[in-house]
């Protein structure tokens, strides 16, 4: 969740001086996986990449995939942040438009096109946990999915 939240602090000195500092700083609210996300809701989304966003607090992979009736749809997919893909191996230029990946996730409470992704498997066959750990998510530990 991208809500920016406003903190401010203050702190008063009594010293007769009446003085008053403030400090006023911009904060991300960041959510659990429940929130947002149906743990009842599994999808296995496959297709091409149009667009990656690897941006804090979460990356996004939008890829394009075909129902069975040939229509095609754009889907979301939040992963975990920058540094914690880059820990498990995936650099900036892994995930290139136009690549056909396949992304094993479960979709948004609102039913939109949008999922929060635990693997992703590359051309190559390369499959990445690609989650965030400790949001609550099923099986938010790698090596842990029991569905499979």
């Amino acid at each position: 969740m991208r809500a920016k939240t406003r903190v401010i602090l203050g702190v008063v000195a009594a010293c007769g001086l009446g003085l008053v500092f403030v400090q006023v700083r911009s904060v991300y609210a960041h959510h659990a996986f429940g929130a947002e996300f149906d743990p009842n809701r599994p999808v296995l989304l496959k297709g091409p990449v149009t667009r990656v966003e690897w941006i804090n607090p979460h990356t996004w992979i939008h890829l394009e995939t075909t129902k069975a009736d040939g229509k095609k749809e754009i889907w979301m997919v939040e992963g975990g942040t920058p540094n914690s893909l880059l820990r498990r191996g995936l650099k900036r230029d892994s995930i290139q438009p136009g690549q056909a990946i396949i992304v094993d996730g479960y979709q948004a409470k609102d039913r939109s096109n949008r999922a929060n992704g635990r693997d992703i498997t590359l051309p190559g066959g390369q499959k990445f946990f690609m989650g965030s750990s400790g949001t609550g998510a099923p099986y938010d530990a790698p090596g842990k999915d029991e569905r499979k």
